[in-house]
């Protein structure tokens, strides 16, 4: 077995290891991960795979890649938690050999492991193969698609061997447009602008050298639009231009005005990269800085790189919906930059100075402090209700019975442990040590974290909404949210198809003549509505900040 096959093996496992046990543990979470699953659960429902649905009804929000996994994925193991997720947890699997092979290829065998080290255990960018979101499918696509263009130019121009580049220009540009492509049809359009903003600035910090032709750029398009038109084009043949317009409108409504209250101030992304994706951020920033790398194309990869991350951090810093996975994009090259940093400390080319030190200090240190002070907090709730926000919603959250049995100090215990041996080896000099130490310790304590915690923030946060729709599931009856919006009354109810339109009439829900009972769900904030005033509707409960109604069918 060669050494590249043997690794890649490893890291698989590795992935299977740390992304698949545990997915079905802890529900969905609203809005996306149970949108998306619901998304797919309709197809698998209505037999229909070709058009997105959700309550139903289409959904212009999403083309379908990412649903078509889910579903295959429920087929196989049925509509749950666990099906859900677990196309993330390939699409990570493939990650982390693909950055482990493309590591080797540009710098060597140990870049590649510490590159693919690196994103497993950096905080986001490991978690986000736990979930059941669309990004991590969609980021992997777009950067499959810039690097074989990268690969394309650098042949065409004989910037590298080929040894390191054994196919041919047209070859590169085919595979990368087919696979952005794969990224259209996964999130949208949004992966085309993000590789021609990326080239675009290439192009103009290389005083406009044509690294590819007009021609070489047109194929690479017309491979990624072919792709790309073998759906849109047929939903567009099947249902005409409407996802078309359905979906600019609402790309441009996130674009323009903060969607659903997802506001936030201009540098909110840069912020969630240096949190989120610690530890793996305090060494990027570092690469931001003069390097000594040798081989030209090497430099040419840290430019493209750099310029990568700089284009998606400020298209989605303009962006007015600020959402934490708006910016994941990011983390490809923010480990790449990260592992050029830990690589040229590994060879002594720099030095771990006390900005290092100090970045890993103090972000460390608030993961340290969250997970050990929040166990003690929970054992004083009157304290986390004075600081909290002062609605009635938040406050009946806090009430919610979770049992805290002061175990869960154990992930603040062990990070503190990983952190200061990282530190201790750092600096001396015993820096292979100290990287295993603090990634591999990180995937660990993401790990120990989403085991003690995840659950009882669901708790906190949903679960007496979810436990009232799953009591209708095999029950003859409608379940609606008021005055708020949530997917949990579709997927979590397993909402059979729709057989009466009415159903999507609020009014004749409240008043009209029902034909099978209602089940309201609203949030504590507003006292008196509809809801609490007609004759018919009456109050069966109110849990944690969510209050129950029951109007029966006459």
């Amino acid at each position: 077995m060669n050494q590249k096959l043997f690794y890649s093996l490893l890291f698989a496992a590795l992935g299977i290891l740390l992304f698949v046990p545990f997915l079905g543990g802890v529900r969905l979470f609203d809005w996306d991960e149970i949108n998306f699953a619901e998304c797919s659960r309709e197809m698998v429902v209505l037999g229909d795979y070709l058009r997105v649905h959700v309550d139903f009804k289409p959904f212009y929000e999403k083309p379908p890649f990412f649903f078509w996994c889910q579903s295959l994925m429920m087929n196989i193991f049925g509509t749950n938690e666990f099906a859900a997720r677990l196309p993330n947890a390939i699409c990570g699997i493939i990650s982390l050999i693909y950055l482990y092979n493309l590591g080797a290829k540009l710098h060597g065998h140990r870049f590649g492991l510490i590159w693919a080290l690196t994103y497993l255990g950096s905080v986001t960018p490991h978690l986000y193969f736990r979930s059941g979101i669309i990004d991590p499918f969609f980021n992997l696509f777009i950067f499959i698609g810039l690097i074989n263009l990268i690969f394309a130019s650098w042949k065409r121009e004989g910037t590298a061997s080929s040894m390191l580049l054994p196919r041919g220009v047209w070859n590169y540009l085919f595979i990368g447009g087919f696979v952005l492509g794969m990224g259209i049809n996964t999130k949208g359009p949004v992966a085309y602008l993000i590789v021609c903003l990326t080239l675009g600035v290439y192009w103009i910090l290389s005083r406009f050298r044509w690294f590819i032709t007009p021609l070489q750029f047109l194929f690479y398009s017309v491979a990624a639009t072919l792709v790309s038109v073998a759906w849109y084009g047929l939903e567009t043949f099947l249902h005409g231009p409407v996802f078309i317009t359905e979906f600019l409108k609402y790309n441009f409504r996130l674009f323009s005005t903060p969607d659903a209250g997802h506001s936030g101030f201009p540098g909110y992304h840069f912020v969630i990269l240096l949190v989120g994706c610690f530890p793996a951020s305090i060494f990027a920033l570092r690469a931001f800085a003069p390097l000594m790398i040798e081989r030209n194309y090497q430099r040419e990869f840290r430019k493209w790189m750099l310029i990568l991350f700089w284009v998606v951090l400020i298209l989605f810093s303009i962006v007015q919906s600020k959402i934490v996975h708006y910016s994941s994009m990011c983390y490809f090259p923010l480990t790449y930059m990260a592992t050029l940093t830990l690589t040229q400390l590994e060879s002594n080319k720099i030095r771990f100075n006390n900005w290092l030190r100090a970045g890993l200090i103090v972000i460390g240190g608030i993961y340290i402090l969250a997970t050990i002070g929040l166990p003690i907090l929970a054992h004083r709730m009157d304290l986390v209700r004075a600081v909290a926000d002062q609605d009635a919603f938040t406050q009946a959250n806090l009430n919610a019975k979770i049992n805290w049995t002061g175990w869960e100090v154990i992930p603040g215990i062990w990070l503190l442990i990983v952190l200061s041996l990282s530190l201790i080896w750092f600096d001396q000099r015993q820096t292979d040590r100290a990287i295993v130490a603090l990634f591999g310790g990180m995937a660990v304590f993401i790990t120990l974290t989403l085991w003690f915690f995840i659950g009882r923030i669901e708790g906190i946060s949903q679960d007496a909404a979810m436990r009232f729709f799953e009591k209708a599931q095999g029950q003859n009856v409608y379940v609606k949210s008021y005055g708020y919006r949530s997917y949990g009354p579709f997927f979590y109810t397993q909402k059979p198809a729709i057989t009466n339109p009415n159903y999507y009439n609020e009014n004749w829900l409240l008043r009209g003549k029902i034909d099978k009972d209602v089940w309201f769900i609203k949030k504590n904030v507003e006292e008196h509505t509809a809801l609490d005033s007609l004759p018919d509707i009456r109050k069966t409960g109110e849990e944690n900040g969510f209050v129950f109604y029951l109007r029966k069918a006459k």
